[in-house]
């Protein structure tokens, strides 16, 4: 199921049945093509099927690939060198082992966490894993780096300092930094709009659940008609 969601009014505007192109396709064109045409921005993660049906039924708007898939994108090649450093042991010195093993036990959270809210045991957790993975002490840092990216004032500078980080980060955050020169444009979408997809997700989060407490739904509309009742809306027929 995909959500559509008006960011500015925080209101769910529709619903397809499935991630599919037809499904959603025909929910915005229910919608006419004047709405359409008035849609000025674009909120979606980076999923280029998305980018292109957004560019096909909505010409005037500017698509913004949310902030938080961007730093999903980080993390997930962070915490993929964390598992591959546990998984290759034998390229430490035979004394470094038993340590590096103690470090890397519980560790996903210190390294993935924003820094600044870690816990004491999270940070003397950080600490071990730093003391014995360099690389990944260095990618740490590159992380809360590309965190900071997205909290300044300045557009300019913001987008500047994007540049410069991608430049710094190539040679670890190879896959990170691929994707996000394809999706270059959209990135730095959001420094000058700051639109993100939370309200989105938030909603995603309480679907989950009445999908859940219903222990599942075999039929499509049933569901609809809980989750438009949950949140007040008129439950007519789709």
């Amino acid at each position: 199921m995909v959500v559509l969601v008006d960011l500015e009014r925080r209101q769910l505007i529709g619903m397809a049945p499935s991630r599919k192109h037809a499904d959603i396709k025909a929910v915005l064109l229910s919608w006419g093509a004047q709405v359409l045409a008035d849609i000025e921005e674009v909120s979606i993660d980076l999923s280029g099927s998305y980018r292109g049906l957004v560019h096909r039924l909505m010409p005037n708007a500017e698509i913004v690939a949310d902030r938080f898939h961007v730093m999903k994108l980080v993390n997930q090649e962070l915490n993929q060198a964390r598992n591959a450093f546990i998984r290759k042991p034998t390229a430490l010195p035979t004394g470094v082992k038993p340590a590096a093993k103690a470090a890397m036990k519980n560790s996903k959270y210190a390294l993935l966490k924003l820094e600044q809210t870690l816990s004491e045991t999270q940070r003397d957790k950080l600490a071990e894993v730093k003391a014995v993975a360099p690389q990944l002490a260095q990618m740490h840092q590159q992380k809360e780096a590309f965190r900071k990216l997205f909290d300044g004032d300045n557009s300019t500078q913001a987008i500047l300092d994007f540049l410069d980080w991608m430049m710094d980060a190539q040679t670890l955050y190879r896959s990170s930094v691929g994707t996000m020169s394809r999706w270059f444009g959209e990135i730095i979408q959001y420094f000058e709009h700051r639109t993100t997809s939370g309200v989105v997700e938030g909603i995603n989060n309480k679907l989950k659940l009445i999908k859940r407490s219903g222990y599942g739904f075999r039929n499509f509309e049933r569901f609809r008609l809980r989750c438009l009742i949950c949140w007040h809306f008129p439950t007519y027929a789709a």
